[in-house]
């Protein structure tokens, strides 16, 4: 199994709506993604300072499924509309788990 890792910092001007809008997009991918095990999502609990404002995680099987999640088009539409507008950083990780 590959975790996917990604968080970001909102530029200044993201207001709320812009965030409830990425979340009910969000919402919709584990239905349209077959690649993901596990998916995750929110905004930071503020319980340490320097954190980013929202991580996603997605949980796959293996390093095609990595691609399968990043690539697919609902993803991508995700992106163009929502965390390409909004970050002002985005950082990524990717790791293997065991079962």
């Amino acid at each position: 199994m590959i975790t996917h890792l990604a968080v970001f910092r909102w530029k200044n001007d993201v207001d709320p709506a812009q965030i409830a809008g990425l979340r009910e997009a969000l919402a919709e991918l584990p239905d349209l993604i077959p690649a993901l095990v596990t998916y995750r999502f929110g905004e930071d609990l503020g319980l340490r300072e320097g954190n980013g404002d929202f991580g996603v995680m997605a949980v796959v099987a293996d390093e095609a499924d990595v691609s399968g999640y990043l690539d697919h088009p609902a993803h991508l539409r995700v992106v163009e509309k929502f965390t390409r507008v909004m970050a002002a950083q985005r950082i990524t990780v990717q790791f293997s788990v065991k079962d």
